[in-house]
């Protein structure tokens, strides 16, 4: 092992490339890099990497203004009364942050702190040092941006598999994309290659279901325009088919699936044509889509916030999945299937018996209290209301629905601290700042790991010294901890001694402690890091809060470990894993299973596909009744907030500058609205919703339907090319969006489908 300044074999620092990947989305592809001084001035994809195999998108080349953002902070901010910040010095920080946190818990109870956050695209190492805090404080209410997106999907795969289930789009016949532009938002690896793939076989088909024509609809064998909001009709329609047409596979049904008969009686009774109709989309070219899925060998599906953030949501998740549960396509190439994981993002064990906040009343799914009832469990009298929030590596005021009362929630609480890169726009609200180390001046990983039957992940070593000034996150937890009193230097200097004789001797040590204080456990993150990791190459210290759960990869699939590629006794399984880990920056394939081993790996009671879920069943016998349009005569717009497109990354790089094109985030709006407004490219709009107002420079886009407009996300940052004041490029979306517009079973908000009207602005 070697120690991160040590990676280079070229003597010209200038040509040297260093492995990383890049953090931009959930692909996490390899990437190489060559640095000038702290300049990335050539990135690369690797192709050694395990997973990309050298592919990245045009993105992953312009890290290098998120690395290089003159918003970065180098020092504690603290603020003042009148809301101005000052600098303080670490210690100062750290103390005064410890004993806020604590007069809050010590006052009011743990329960009254909410953990916000926890890792960004490619930074979730940080999670676990936050459940170190976490763990040691008591603190049992946390949320992040999977709880404003992904929750009630996680709802029903627990509910129908007891785990994650994800398709192989490499290999599949028929590719189907629900709500999804994976040509901008990817979702597997090297998407573009495969979509490239799908549309150049004459043998393979995609399915696109989507009220754009986007990229990937472009290279479609079958682009269900629907209406905005309406893809539950369609889904129903297409089942319907598949049903009423006989195309079920019922020998898949009877071996592996359980209770069907409920939905597939429902499925009868659905009106193909009116519903067709409903959704906008041409009944012959539903049934033709339908015949086609069938006949398929392999069916893959995958949806994305186009329907997660939109009418009926949680029921579409239901829907899209018994697409390919009623064709049969499971545990075979090109089919769905569950996959291993090293640290589990979700908790499918999914009951319908949710616990629910105490506050509001919503659903907290996997533990996640959803992110759209956080302001009214803050803006209230309630005595179980949030008194405090830590956020790590987010920021909700301007991701979260309704910025303008997240604005007001920071203002209510009695502190909160806030752990980023950069002043961000809730930074600028929270009693504390602690400024953290970039994505590359780390160690740090990503837990997106869902493929099969090979599974692989990436520990990335920090290409670049920390900026001065600036800690990584596993360092201020450590010190937090210390500072409460929570951290035993003894415990630590013994299990030091340890991890320096040997593995072997560090995990009995460690066991021995955890027995003697059981609370050791839950703060065995920073554990870690403080002993382990002390052993491990420079810059990768806290690459040690992997070791747990190498071992316990080792202990849950030791065959698929094995079948990997590491041939060792037993009891060295999980260290030859996490050594492995450590040492590639190429990734590692952690587990390879064989297809027959699906089946085994669903985590239901009786290991089979639980079809039957009452809520949704009975969710879809009321579509009929549903409406299919949400506008009025005051708003009869569309929005959908928050489109992905070629330059936009979420809020993780902030210089607008990176963007190529479309830098201000034009709305976009077909022709024939275009003229009806009164607008052409280049003038400016003003766009009103029930959540706000704003300005918007127009591109007219006939990818879009009449009364259809999209913004980019992305958008509406605060940044300053030469690090003075700031400005504001384009639209926040969540200026327009509301909290109480969501999904009735997750709390997802309907970011994709908001209400709005539209005026032109006089020159």
């Amino acid at each position: 092992m070697t120690d991160v300044a040590e990676q280079p074999t070229e003597t010209d620092p200038t040509k040297q490339w260093h492995k990383t990947v890049c953090i931009l989305c959930s692909c996490n592809c390899g990437v190489e890099v060559r640095l000038d001084d702290r300049q990335m001035v050539r990135i690369r994809g690797n192709k050694e990497h395990v997973s990309s195999k050298g592919y990245t998108c045009e993105k992953a080349l312009r890290l290098n203004h998120y690395q290089n953002a003159t918003s970065r902070l180098t020092s504690p901010m603290r603020r003042r009364d009148d809301g101005t910040y000052e600098e303080v010095d670490w210690d100062t920080a750290i103390k005064e942050v410890a004993a806020r946190l604590v007069g809050v818990r010590d006052a009011h109870g743990p329960e009254r702190i909410l953990y916000y956050g926890g890792g960004g695209q490619g930074n979730h190492l940080v999670g676990a040092f936050g459940a170190s805090l976490r763990n040691a404080m008591g603190i049992k209410n946390r949320s992040n941006a999977l709880a404003q997106e992904k929750t009630g999907e996680a709802w029903v795969d627990g509910r129908l598999f007891g785990t994650h289930l994800h398709g192989d789009f490499h290999h599949a016949e028929v590719s189907i994309f629900v709500g999804k532009n994976p040509w901008h938002s990817h979702g597997f690896d090297e998407t573009r290659r495969v979509l490239k793939d799908i549309n150049n076989d004459d043998n393979r088909s995609m399915v696109v279901i989507d009220p754009r024509r986007s990229e990937t609809a472009d290279l479609a064998d079958y682009f269900l325009q629907v209406k905005p909001g309406t893809d539950a009709f369609c889904l129903a329609a297409l089942l319907g088919t598949i049903v009423q047409e006989g195309l079920v596979n019922k020998s898949f049904l009877t071996e592996n699936a359980t209770d069907p008969e409920a939905v597939i009686a429902e499925l009868n009774k659905v009106d193909i044509a009116s519903y067709s109709e409903r959704c906008g989309v041409d009944e012959d070219l539903i049934r033709s889509t339908a015949r086609r899925i069938a006949a398929a060998d392999s069916v893959s599906v995958l949806e994305d916030l186009g329907t997660e953030m939109a009418p009926n949501s949680t029921l579409v998740s239901y829907l899209q999945k018994l697409v390919w549960i009623l064709v049969g396509s499971f545990g075979r190439p090109g089919a769905m299937t569950p996959h291993t994981s090293m640290v589990p993002l979700f908790s499918y064990g999914a009951t319908g018996n949710e616990p629910s906040s105490p506050v509001t009343g919503g659903a907290v799914i996997s533990g996640l209290v959803p992110c759209n009832e956080i302001p009214a469990a803050v803006l209230t009298d309630h005595p179980d209301r949030y008194r405090a929030m830590f956020i790590e590596s987010a920021n909700p005021v301007h991701s979260l629905a309704g910025s303008s009362e997240w604005r007001d929630v920071m203002e209510a609480l009695d502190f909160s601290v806030v752990i980023d890169v950069a002043m961000t726009e809730t930074a600028k609200l929270a009693s504390y700042v602690l400024p953290a180390s970039s994505q590359f001046e780390k160690v740090e990983t990503t837990f997106f790991n869902l493929s099969f039957p090979d599974n692989a992940m990436t520990v990335r070593a920090p290409i670049l010294e920390p900026l001065e000034g600036t800690l990584s996150e596993p360092e201020m937890h450590s010190r937090l901890l210390r500072e409460m009193g929570l951290l035993d230097d003894e415990i630590i200097a013994s299990l030091r001694a340890a991890a320096e004789t040997g593995r072997k001797e560090f995990a009995a040590a460690f066991m021995e402690a955890a027995m003697g204080k059981p609370e050791l456990a839950g703060i065995g993150a920073v554990m870690l890091y403080e002993t382990l990791g002390q052993t491990l190459p420079k810059g990768m210290e806290a690459a040690a809060a992997l070791w747990f759960s190498a071992q316990q990869a080792a202990m849950r699939y030791p065959a698929a470990v094995r079948a990997a590629g590491f041939d060792v006794a037993d009891e060295d399984l999980g260290d030859a894993l996490f050594d492995a880990l450590i040492e590639s920056r190429d990734g590692v394939v952690f587990t390879h299973h064989e297809y027959e081993q699906s089946f085994d790996m669903l985590k239901t009671h009786d290991q089979k596909i639980n079809v039957h879920i009452p809520e949704m069943v009975a969710d879809l016998a009321a579509l009929a009744d549903k409406p299919t349009d949400y506008r009025t005569d005051e708003y009869p717009f569309v929005l959908a907030a928050g489109e992905r497109r070629a330059f936009t990354a979420n809020t993780i790089i902030r210089d607008p500058s990176w963007r190529k094109r479309d830098q201000q985030g034009s709305l976009r709006i077909c022709s024939d609205d275009a003229t009806s407004v009164g607008v052409v490219d280049g003038d400016r709009i003003r766009i009103t919703t029930p959540g706000g107002t704003a300005v918007a420079v127009v591109e007219v886009n006939d990818s879009l339907q009449p009364g259809h407009i999209t913004l980019p996300n992305g958008m509406g940052l605060s940044y300053s090319p030469a690090g003075g004041d700031a400005e504001v490029t384009g639209v926040a979306p969540n200026d327009l969006t509301t909290n109480d517009w969501r999904d009735e079973y997750a709390g997802t908000p309907w970011h994709k489908h908001v209400p709005a009207r539209l005026e032109a602005v006089p020159v």
